[in-house]
């Protein structure tokens, strides 16, 4: 996976703590908590998300699929 992880020149995104006080002011439109997580680091960074779950763009992230 590592070795999968560099060919593609994928960078690790670590979990910031503004990402975790983030949550606390999402709405409940997703209860999933890593979900919650990834829609944080998308609004903290200004990062798409790539997901078919049609909860996650009424968060207003941009959104790829």
């Amino acid at each position: 996976m590592v070795q999968e992880i560099s060919k593609n020149a994928i960078a690790i995104l670590p979990i910031s703590e503004a990402d975790i006080a983030a949550i606390i002011t999402l709405p409940f439109h997703h209860r999933d908590p890593i979900d919650r997580i990834i829609i944080a680091q998308s609004q903290n960074n200004n990062f798409p998300i790539v997901s078919k779950d049609p909860h996650i763009k009424r968060y207003g992230v941009q959104l790829i699929w």
